[in-house]
């Protein structure tokens, strides 16, 4: 098993009419979403903050995303960057309130 440790496994989800490679969440990404998570649900009712868990799940998992700007993501219709970030999610094994599913 360790020889399989920092494999990357991806998957092509639809976005905009087109297909985007996304990475399946490492446990540690996973954690990171959860924190995310918790932070925007403190501030929830704050658009913003929500555009942000958004961006973040994304830049973590869209192959080649990490290096798109705040502006870039405003160009983005948002219902294609829930349904991506959803298929995210789902891909990683975690379920739409940030927790693992099987807790």
């Amino acid at each position: 098993m360790k020889h399989l440790v920092g494999k990357v496994i991806t998957e092509k989800v639809p976005f905009m009419g087109e297909e985007v490679e996304v990475k399946k969440l490492s446990v540690g990404q996973v954690i990171k979403v959860q924190e995310l998570t918790k932070e925007f649900n403190k501030k929830k009712g704050n658009d913003d903050a929500s555009v942000k868990l958004l961006r973040e799940v994304i830049k973590l998992a869209v192959v080649g995303a990490q290096d798109l700007t705040d502006e870039d993501f405003n160009t983005f219709p948002l219902e294609e960057l829930n349904q991506v970030s959803e298929a995210i999610l789902s891909l990683s094994g975690v379920n739409k309130t940030g927790k693992n599913e099987g807790n």
